[in-house]
């Protein structure tokens, strides 16, 4: 009876064993989560090529740290510069582009900015400023935080110094920035494909889309195993290459919710 307990133990080993050998951690901004993205693709990914993915969800700065000191395998986030940066440091092999969306400008029907649906963002950030209307960001060094951030510098302003006043940093993600925006009639930046499946919108609706400048990139890079020797590459490189394949390209082009495309693939 001891013998037969002790091979059951090793046979428990063995197979959790197995399990990890064919599982990789995904560090990862939370829009792709949040959109519901992951729930369709890691079953598909799990099934075709037997690997499965576990992915932390934060926002791109604290997915690139994490990555950056070791804690994962796979980078995928929306931050071009600061991806390329985290390669040129080390700590990346190669980033690929994946696949892309946009950003929309999203405020209370009331509109109190005066903002028109022609209005470019720099415009509608103008507005907002000028009006000192109720503006929630993100504030928390994510990929749309950046972008946001990159907007108002183009405005050449800065609504920092009117920060806990009419400008609200919530230093948290998407889903709770818009939850504060829907709770205090505020605008606020946010990826399309989270907005398409939020729920609590209230009187929340798109003011200003369709510009170049909302444009909204993701990454997909391999942390670099010579800095981190802990990195699965085999299992992370087949996760890659399947992504980046026509087969992967295809999948994330069928991804809908609500009748609607949330990405569009563009792997090169």
């Amino acid at each position: 009876m001891k013998e037969f307990y002790i091979f059951f133990i090793y046979l428990l080993f063995l197979t959790k064993t197995v399990i990890a050998d064919n599982s990789i951690l995904v560090q990862s901004t939370t829009s792709t989560y949040n959109s519901g993205f992951y729930d369709y693709i890691l079953p598909i990914i799990k099934k075709e090529i037997n690997i499965t993915a576990n992915v932390v969800s934060v926002g791109t700065g604290a997915a690139l740290k994490n990555a950056a000191n070791c804690d994962g395998d796979i980078l995928i986030v929306h931050s071009k510069e600061r991806e390329l940066d985290f390669v040129r440091k080390g700590f990346g092999v190669k980033r690929h582009n994946l696949m892309y969306n946009d950003f929309i400008i999203v405020g209370p029907k009331k509109n109190p900015a005066k903002i028109n649906r022609t209005d470019s963002p720099v415009k509608a950030f103008t507005k907002i400023y000028n009006t000192q209307s109720f503006f929630s960001s993100r504030g928390d060094e994510s990929g749309t935080n950046s972008k946001e951030k990159a907007i108002w510098n183009i405005s050449n302003l800065n609504p920092q110094k009117f920060s806990g006043k009419w400008y609200r940093e919530t230093g948290s993600g998407m889903g709770a920035t818009l939850n504060l925006a829907a709770g205090m009639a505020a605008y606020t930046l946010t990826d399309r494909a989270t907005w398409i499946n939020f729920q609590n919108k209230l009187d929340l609706f798109i003011v200003t889309e369709n510009n170049e400048i909302l444009f909204n990139q993701y990454g997909i890079t391999l942390v670099n195993p010579k800095r981190c020797p802990n990195v699965k590459v085999n299992n992370s490189i087949k996760f890659i290459n399947w992504l980046l394949s026509k087969k992967g390209q295809n999948t994330i082009r069928n991804f809908k919710i609500k009748d609607k495309y949330l990405f569009y693939p563009n792997a090169n």
